[in-house]
């Protein structure tokens, strides 16, 4: 598998286009559950282009933005100018470069399983203050929710260059046991994207494992993705249907 801080170089535009943001309901989520206030100091690892840092930022968190990948630090420095709370940093889930005991929460969005879990658990628990939390989602679609999800999922199965390998880094993993002895709880919360065919064409190719232009099933793939849209769409748009899940919990000492 391609190393993942390189997996995303040639793709940052249609990811920072037409990847999904984070629910709004998070943030209360956190607020009750963990004692999040506008006061945490939060690191966000593997911070992309910014989508899971800016909800943060709405609630006025001061956000350490780490993300190895050149091309989409620079997207989400871009994207996120606006703030005066967002530092950008060049490090990764295992040497953030950050402080020792400075951080409230750490964070990660779409990016946890591409994290050597090993070497991130201590390194986690040395940016941590001893009260901080760890707290981990992911965008998943929602197969069931329609014959259009149905059918993408169907397409990227067929086309992807390594898409089951990346779905069972994603569906296999096992958060609980990071967590381990403690222990973490899981939210889900369902919303969805609405795209015209440019718009679902710029969120497949926003993927790791979509074929690119010099690939030879490009085009029969770009080919299925607009029978897929034209068999599904009402007024010119598709719905995108995602869960999405949060795990948050505390890391003891192993």
């Amino acid at each position: 598998m391609l190393n993942p801080t390189l997996r995303f170089s040639t793709r940052v535009e249609n990811y920072r286009k037409y990847r999904p943001g984070y629910p709004a309901e998070i943030i209360p989520l956190l607020k009750s559950e963990c004692g999040l206030t506008s006061e945490s100091v939060i690191a966000d690892l593997g911070s992309g282009t910014g989508l899971f840092a800016e909800i943060f930022l709405k609630n006025g968190n001061t956000i350490f933005g780490v993300e190895p990948n050149a091309e989409m630090r620079k997207a989400g420095e871009q994207t996120l100018a606006s703030y005066p709370n967002f530092k950008s940093v060049d490090g990764t889930a295992e040497s953030t470069t950050l402080p020792g005991r400075s951080i409230d929460f750490v964070v990660a969005g779409q990016a946890f399983h591409w994290f050597d879990r090993s070497k991130a658990r201590p390194e986690f628990q040395r940016i941590l203050k001893p009260s901080g939390w760890v707290v981990l989602a992911w965008n998943g679609y929602r197969m069931e929710s329609s014959q259009m999800m149905t059918s993408y999922q169907a397409l990227v199965a067929k086309y992807g260059t390594d898409y089951s390998e990346v779905q069972r880094e994603v569906v296999g993993i096992d958060v609980e046991t990071f967590y381990a002895p403690g222990s973490c709880k899981c939210a889900r919360f369902s919303f969805r994207q609405r795209f015209d065919y440019e718009g679902l064409e710029g969120r497949l190719l926003s993927s790791s494992y979509a074929p690119e232009p010099d690939h030879p099933g490009y085009e029969a793939m770009l080919r299925d993705l607009r029978t897929v849209f034209d068999a599904n769409q009402e007024d010119g748009q598709v719905n995108f249907d995602y869960e999405t899940e949060v795990y948050y919990g505390r890391l003891e000492k192993v």
